[in-house]
């Protein structure tokens, strides 16, 4: 069994950022608060991290996987969806899915859905995750597209950092 001492089993920096930037993206793209909490290597061996939408007032509990996300010392990730989240505050979420480290080889990541089931493995993060997040997405464009003297269609939208202008 993997000890919590093993920094192999723990998220690192970059990976804290991408899951933080993760529940940020969702919360933009849902309308909606959606937290990140990192759980400790303790108990299990191994960090993971769970997602969740806090639910409304009016939400029936029994109509979603429901989960506890916060309470006191919690790891929150990102920016929490606007909410104003003071230490110790607990909230009751409608459980998205979590993403849990592995010491399998060629498996670091281990995404479990609402049913507990284990529906992805990977050695890329990104790829168990619902955005892509990658800041040089762009850098694949060499930026000679001025010069194109076939690009006429004002409505192409492959090409969206060129201004266009309809005549």
């Amino acid at each position: 069994m993997p000890t919590p001492n093993d920094t192999n089993l723990v998220f690192t920096a970059d990976e804290l950022d991408l899951l933080g930037r993760t529940a940020d993206s969702l919360s933009a793209y849902m309308g909606k608060p959606v937290l990140a909490e990192i759980m400790d290597a303790d108990e299990t061996g191994f960090e993971w991290v769970i997602f969740g939408v806090p639910l409304d007032i009016e939400d029936q509990p029994d109509d979603y996987v429901v989960v506890q996300i916060g309470g006191p010392g919690a790891r929150l990730l990102g920016s929490t969806g606007g909410l104003n989240v003071a230490d110790g505050d607990v909230y009751e979420c409608e459980y998205l899915w979590a993403i849990q480290l592995s010491d399998l080889e060629g498996v670091r990541y281990i995404k479990v859905d609402q049913d507990g089931d284990e529906v992805a493995w990977t050695d890329n993060l990104a790829e168990v995750l619902p955005f892509v997040m990658a800041e040089d997405a762009m850098d694949d464009d060499d930026g000679n597209d001025l010069d194109d003297e076939d690009d006429d269609d004002p409505y192409d939208l492959d090409d969206r950092n060129e201004p266009r202008t309809l005549h």
